[in-house]
């Protein structure tokens, strides 16, 4: 399904005395994924807020394989797995500037009406938006 490609630059203050990137930052990284993937389809997350919906992550997994450096520039590949429901679910590849493969993750973030602070199906103007 839809993918889309977003680099990082990883920052000095992302990694450890060895170089090597710390593993919380990667939940960062997702999340510029995401936002970067709904922006290139022409949705601004703010906007949603504004319109009274979000979404929280409700799982996310991954698998590290390779350490991500120090100055590295990293591309975050997101991919839709499915059409939404009342969930949206990605899965995630990162490389570093090599095209060696770093870490696969997955996550889960669920439709929530911010007024009821309760689930909700995907807004139609995403769906519209994804051509499902």
């Amino acid at each position: 399904m839809n993918i889309h490609q977003t680099k990082i630059k990883v920052r000095y203050a992302e990694t450890d005395q060895m170089g090597v990137v710390h593993h919380a930052n990667y939940a960062q990284y997702l999340e510029i994924g995401r936002l970067e993937w709904l922006s290139a389809l022409g949705i601004s997350y703010k906007e949603m807020e504004a319109n009274g919906v979000m979404l929280p992550v409700v799982s996310m997994s991954l698998k590290y394989k390779k350490p991500a450096l120090y100055d590295d520039t990293l591309t975050v590949s997101t991919q839709l797995l499915k059409a939404p429901t009342a969930s949206i679910e990605f899965n995630y590849e990162i490389h570093n500037s090599s095209g060696q493969l770093l870490t696969t993750a997955h996550t889960k973030l669920v439709f929530i009406n911010m007024k009821s602070n309760l689930p909700m199906r995907c807004p139609h103007y995403i769906l519209d938006k994804l051509h499902i």
